[in-house]
């Protein structure tokens, strides 16, 4: 049998300097190394907000070290991912003189640590004090130039690479802060566009979600829309439009509103996604989408259903069995060259049955086939499949991990027929 790892004493003992903040930038550990880089001591920094114990230098009006690692480590917890920073000056205050600080320059890496429920747990700062290589750059070593032309050379380029890495630090942030903006106005737009309809009076329990991708421009392609004829028919849809950001919100907004037109004069889904299929011709990245259009019939106690190259809806029954709608399946709009009818099919439900749509980002997972996201939903709708409307849609988005959102856009209806 192997020895057990001593994982904290591995951490203890690496040479790097290490800091684990909690989600909140509160430090919770530190290793020996960064103690003897920062000359605190333990109590000096557990519990403490990493911005209280590290605050920029007062007497440095060009100090920038607390807003670039906070931008960094606030991108860590949003998109989970880790952060590499430029080298960057952050002064560290002297501990025996107080209102001192020492110039220091690091180059740091925020690394996240994920939780049982997905979620950043923990983020690892690790830094690599480079003060002296940048103070003899500064001061012109003269030891190091009389080395030779050799040296000078690799001094000349190693001085370039780094001003070049702080210059592209800034273009860097500015192009975050231009993708931030034109996310946050794709995002309201789609918002607005899903408005949901009032259905506290409707006969069915339905709950409608749209969740946006995490940490991405890959948002604002998906959509739900929910349509009550009158007077005993509920038509449903969820769609995905290829592209993102404004672009996809505007086609996204054209095409459901077709859609939903199309419904209303139509009484068969599969003629509406004909229609769609056809309007999508004539819209630039409206090409691929996929869509899925139900209508449930209150009288018939039918499902009428076609899929245009979209996940199929499942109908969960109160006793465990799943029914996955399947049977009317074709590919996304526009796939084909020329215009052919689409399939179409129906299939009974009894009252509490429960129907689910979505997109794929409620499924997929990178390096996993869809099979498996498939399972992962019938499997939660089996244990859970008695809630009503509003609270299955929520359980189900936590059981799959994506409460908060995921790497692509989701869309969801969720109906207690």
């Amino acid at each position: 049998m192997p020895a057990e790892v001593d994982h904290a004493a591995l951490f203890a003992a690496t040479p790097s300097p290490y800091l684990v903040l909690g989600p909140d930038l509160v430090i919770v550990d530190v290793n020996r190394a960064y103690l003897d880089a920062t000359g605190r001591t333990r109590d000096d920094l557990i519990g403490q907000h990493v911005f209280q114990a590290f605050p920029d230098n007062p007497n440095d009006p060009e100090a920038d070290g607390t807003r670039n690692l906070n931008a960094s480590l606030h991108r860590v917890l949003s998109s989970r991912k880790p952060d590499t920073m430029a080298l960057q000056k952050y002064d560290i205050p002297v501990v025996r003189r107080p209102g001192e600080f020492e110039e220091r320059w690091w180059s740091p890496v925020n690394t996240p640590v994920m939780g049982p429920d997905g979620q950043v747990a923990w983020i690892i700062h690790r830094v690599e004090d480079v003060t002296a290589f940048v103070k003899a750059y500064q001061a012109g070593d003269p030891t190091r130039i009389r080395v030779g032309q050799r040296l000078e050379a690799a001094q000349t380029l190693e001085a370039e690479l780094y001003s070049r890495a702080r210059e592209l630090q800034r273009l860097n942030e500015e192009l975050r802060q231009a993708n931030t903006r034109e996310r946050e106005v794709a995002v309201t737009l789609q918002e607005a566009m899903l408005h949901a309809p009032d259905l506290a009076h409707h006969p069915h329990d339905v709950a409608v979600r749209y969740l946006p991708a995490i940490g991405s421009l890959n948002v604002c392609g998906d959509w739900y829309d929910v349509v009550d004829i009158p007077p005993d028919q509920l038509a449903l849809a969820v769609g995905d439009v290829i592209g993102h950001g404004l672009e996809a919100a505007a086609v996204m907004g054209m095409l459901r509103s077709a859609l939903s037109a199309a419904i209303r004069a139509l009484e068969r889904p599969a003629q509406a996604l004909e229609v769609l299929g056809l309007y999508a011709r004539s819209i630039d990245g409206a090409l691929g989408t996929t869509a899925v259009k139900a209508i449930v019939d209150r009288r018939s106690h039918l499902i009428t259903y076609s899929c245009a190259g979209h996940p199929p809806p499942v109908l969960a029954h109160p006793d465990g069995r799943m029914e996955l709608l399947d049977r009317a399946t074709d590919p996304p709009l526009g796939a084909r060259p020329m215009h052919v009818p689409r399939p179409q099919a129906s299939i009974p439900y009894t009252p509490g049955d429960t129907l689910v749509l979505y997109t794929d980002g409620l499924i997929e997972r990178r390096k996993e086939d869809i099979d498996a996201g498939l399972d992962r939903l019938m499997h939660a709708l089996r244990q859970c499949g008695s809630l009503g409307a509003e609270r299955l849609a929520d359980t189900l988005l936590t059981k799959l991990g994506v409460a908060s959102g995921g790497r692509d856009d989701i869309a969801l209806i969720v109906v207690r027929l």
